[in-house]
């Protein structure tokens, strides 16, 4: 199926040469002379090999037609992560390389989108949210509005974000998986 370049985004997959790609980073630029382009990075599936590429934002891609389901994170052993299909109870090892950087979101019984191909795992789409748990940050200072002054966090998860100042320890704030940015306080 052929879509414009600049509707690609993170965890698609693309069809270039006989060979699958799947999207890592897609970005959209708009120079203020000139035709507008699409920067992608993207990773050959059959070999891991990284490649990067840059289309005029009106240029057709290839999208290649691949198996897009729900999936319950369940467990990481030593063959990799894994998950199961809700409806039909199916389990499927998905390796590191695949999961990427996006380990550090994973609880269990999170709901993420697999791309499967072939059976195999291809790429993974996590939630645009999730919520993390404050491990350590700096003391709440007494009086300190809530300007647009940021200061350092690490989550139990590991993952270092910047919070506002009157998030304490202990809290639960919502992050973007995009970029790690804090949304909001967890309303829970």
């Amino acid at each position: 199926m052929k879509v414009i370049a600049s509707s690609l985004r993170k965890g698609n997959v693309v069809e270039m040469d006989g060979k699958l790609y799947v999207v890592l980073t897609a970005q959209n630029f708009h120079p203020g002379k000139g035709t507008p382009v699409t920067q992608v990075d993207m990773r050959r599936i059959s070999d891991g090999v990284k490649v990067s590429e840059r289309w005029r934002t009106t240029e057709q891609v290839e999208r290649a037609t691949v198996d897009e389901r729900e999936y319950d994170f369940l467990y990481e052993d030593g063959e990799g992560f894994h998950f199961m299909e809700p409806e039909t109870y199916d389990q499927i090892a998905v390796s590191p390389d695949v999961v990427g950087e996006g380990r550090v979101y994973l609880t269990e019984g999170m709901r993420v989108y697999l791309k499967t191909f072939e059976g195999v795992a291809i790429a993974i789409e996590f939630p645009q949210k999730v919520t993390v748990e404050i491990a350590e940050t700096e003391p709440v200072m007494k009086g300190q509005t809530a300007s647009s002054s940021y200061k350092p966090a690490v989550c139990t998860n590991g993952l270092r974000i910047m919070v506002p100042p009157h998030i304490g320890a202990g809290t639960r704030v919502v992050i973007s998986t995009e970029d790690n940015a804090y949304v909001e306080r967890a309303r829970d």
